[in-house]
């Protein structure tokens, strides 16, 4: 790992920092360490997180909401958070609860802009539980926006609709009265 410490370092020297100030010295192994940390979903399996199903008779909307992610942009690894409601109509199976969570992860933990974060969630739920529909809303806060350039702060509004949470006018409108904050 002597690479990604050594450029650590110069992009340190760069900034005009000297790194071998006491409060310095170790700071490029901790950057390294933070962002293997901050983009381990590199490594995640989505059809392993997704294989936990249940054989459970249930045909209306199954949401989990608000829950909390942290993610790096991909234009200025810096940070956004938020939260993101998911939900699904299953069709024959449900999904481990916990595996939403996990999914959300997976995706959120690589360098990301929330548009695709949004939609990769959507596509893996349709691709891997073949439910009736799918509806993912993200709400964001972009410290590059807000840290530089324009610095401004507002939240992002992201949505991804999939089947009859898209095509059904009462199933889109429930899932959206049940997403609002």
């Amino acid at each position: 790992m002597d690479a990604p410490i050594d450029a650590i370092k110069q992009l340190l020297t760069y900034m005009g920092e000297d790194t071998t100030r006491d409060g310095l010295q170790d700071t490029p192994k901790r950057v390294c360490k933070a962002m293997l940390e901050l983009t381990q979903g590199y490594g995640a399996d989505i059809g392993s997180i997704l294989s936990v199903s249940f054989d459970v008779a249930y045909d209306e909307m199954v949401i989990v909401r608000d829950m909390p992610f942290v993610s790096l942009c991909e234009h200025h690894m810096l940070p956004f958070t938020g939260t993101a409601t998911i939900a699904y109509i299953p069709q024959q199976r449900v999904v481990g609860l916990s595996k939403l969570a996990r999914l959300l992860d997976a995706y959120s933990q690589r360098l990301q802009v929330q548009e695709r974060l949004t939609m990769q969630i959507a596509d893996a739920i349709e691709e891997h539980l073949q439910p009736l529909g799918t509806g993912v809303v993200i709400h964001g806060h972009h410290s590059c926006m807000a840290c530089r350039g324009v610095k401004k702060h507002g939240e992002m509004i992201t949505s991804a609709l999939r089947g009859v949470l898209r095509t059904c006018e009462p199933a889109r409108a429930e899932f959206l009265s049940l997403s609002e904050h």
